[in-house]
């Protein structure tokens, strides 16, 4: 590994309100630009400013042609969908969906012990070919997460391999890289990616020094091309999630829960959606 990722841009998340009046930060929408492919959208959620009021969540809603991954840091999220599935999404757990053809469901938002609801929903493009194909779950239990350990550095592998240690989510068209990155003061760590791969970093506690430029929370990395991510903390500790991902390189139309390729495929979308036939 001679070919350190440099930072290409840092972003500043915005406030946006979802849902059933949820408030959270995004860091990336999805645009038909695609600048950060296969990633589409990145949001930051916590519902802990007492002035938000009751608890709201995301009511019953269509996604089609996308993944979306949640991760969970403090409370909960109960789900359930138009197949019949339902569960509970706890600290530390992840739910990574594939919508494929499509798929309706509902994410219901619970406080922790601490009163607080903290965690992160990441999009992933589908290419043209997985589109339209069967939706599915991998539901990951927070206990199955594997950790990579060592001075002062911990690491939860989602996707992805770490030091010999590879995270329970398979078989993802994108082949990514998913890590949660906790460092002490004093630490670092090089992380190999896979050259030609988008790689993000989202720092959400403390401030690291990545490639040689200090970055604090709460920020979104975009980083260069390269081989490989350089991380260093000073008088800090520093966590953050680490996400790379091989880009399709296909054009998208993203029109609200649903990204596909064409403005045409958007059309059958909504004739599904109102002809009853959007899940089969």
């Amino acid at each position: 590994m001679n070919n350190l990722r440099t930072i290409s841009k840092v972003i500043e998340p915005q406030y946006a309100m979802e849902g059933a009046g949820v408030l959270l930060r995004r860091s990336i929408a999805p645009r038909a630009s695609n600048e950060f492919d296969p990633f589409l959208l990145f949001d930051h959620f916590a519902f802990n400013d007492p002035v938000e009021g009751p608890i709201r969540g995301f009511p019953m809603h269509p996604h089609r042609g996308i993944e979306t991954v949640t991760y969970m840091l403090e409370g909960s999220v109960n789900h359930r969908d138009s197949l019949g599935n339902s569960g509970l999404i706890g600290p530390g757990d992840v739910q990574w969906m594939t919508s494929g053809r499509g798929i309706l469901h509902e994410e219901m938002p619970r406080r922790g012990p601490t009163g607080n609801i903290y965690g992160f929903q990441l999009w992933v493009n589908l290419p043209a070919r997985l589109k339209m194909g069967q939706p599915r779950y991998q539901e990951v239990n927070a206990a199955t997460i594997p950790c990579y350990e060592r001075d002062g550095i911990r690491i939860r592998v989602v996707a992805g391999t770490v030091g010999g240690v590879t995270g329970p989510v398979q078989e993802i068209a994108a082949s990514p890289l998913y890590l949660d990155l906790a460092l002490d003061p004093g630490a670092e760590w090089t992380q190999p990616v896979e050259p030609g791969h988008t790689a993000l970093a989202y720092v959400f506690e403390g401030e690291g020094v990545f490639s040689g430029e200090t970055v604090q929370a709460v920020n979104l990395i975009e980083f260069a091309d390269g081989d490989h991510v350089q991380i260093k903390t000073e008088n800090s500790a520093v966590r953050f999630m680490l996400f790379a991902g091989a880009p399709f390189r296909e054009a998208i139309v993203p029109y609200g829960p649903f990204v596909m390729n064409t403005v045409e495929e958007i059309q059958q979308t909504l004739q599904d959606l109102r002809n009853g036939t959007f899940v089969k």
